[in-house]
């Protein structure tokens, strides 16, 4: 009987914090999105925020050990948002995501506060090994349409990834990244490559990665070379 109280005493008080964590996230969402009208509109029609809010409920039932009970949550609430968030996820407060059909957030995946995430983006692993295999997103990070974060990467605090980036390697703080593979393009609010950047004229990342490969050979060929009129030259010394 004092068992069933405890865990009547402990629901409750998840459920007190679940309706806090409801509120700051419609607050969070009409804060960054100007469609908002209202909060009713945001908790009725947004299915990010419905999403997010399953996944509040999953994750404290799969942190008290219920993983069957919180998974047919997620699944559930993946079937009617078209955004997969498993419940072994850490997702900090204020994390918005927009137009989210065809989002995924895998099991060790970190994020942390105030952060934006676009449709069709992918937070997953890249095998089947165990342990951490997912990203860590810092705070105020913004994941654009489409875009990739695969593997126990980092994406440092106040960063971007531009819409279909594929990201295979850590991102330093304060940063854009775009491509494929990702490159940062920006740090610190200061250009990285010769090129600005916006979301319609990225750079061609083949043509990037052509001009790497050429400029290695080049400085392969240089060395090459050097060897030979080294050893060319021993020998006439001989």
């Amino acid at each position: 009987m004092q068992n069933n109280i405890n865990y009547l005493n402990y629901f409750y008080k998840k459920l007190l914090e679940l309706y806090d964590e409801c509120l700051f996230e419609i607050k969070a969402i009409r804060e960054r999105d100007p469609a908002a009208r209202n909060n009713t509109e945001v908790a009725l029609l947004y299915s990010g925020f419905h999403a997010v809010m399953a996944y509040r409920a999953a994750h404290t039932l799969y942190k008290a050990g219920y993983f069957f009970t919180a998974r047919c949550i997620s699944q559930t609430a993946r079937l009617l948002t078209g955004i997969e968030i498993h419940p072994g996820a850490e997702i900090g407060q204020g994390l918005f995501i927009d137009h989210g059909s065809g989002v995924v957030i895998g099991e060790t995946t970190k994020i942390g506060n105030n952060c934006t995430i676009y449709q069709g983006a992918t937070l997953g692993g890249t095998g089947k090994q165990a342990g951490k295999r997912h990203p860590t997103l810092g705070n105020n990070i913004m994941v654009g349409a489409g875009a990739k974060i695969l593997g126990p990467i980092k994406i440092g605090d106040n960063s971007k990834i531009a819409a279909g980036a594929v990201v295979l390697a850590h991102i330093p703080e304060n940063s854009t990244a775009v491509g494929i593979p990702a490159r940062v393009v920006r740090h610190n609010n200061r250009r990285v490559e010769h090129f600005d950047l916006d979301q319609l004229h990225v750079p061609d990342p083949v043509s990037q990665e052509l001009c790497e490969l050429r400029y290695k050979l080049e400085q392969l060929e240089k060395k090459i070379n050097l060897k030979i009129e080294n050893i060319e030259k021993t020998e006439s010394e001989k």
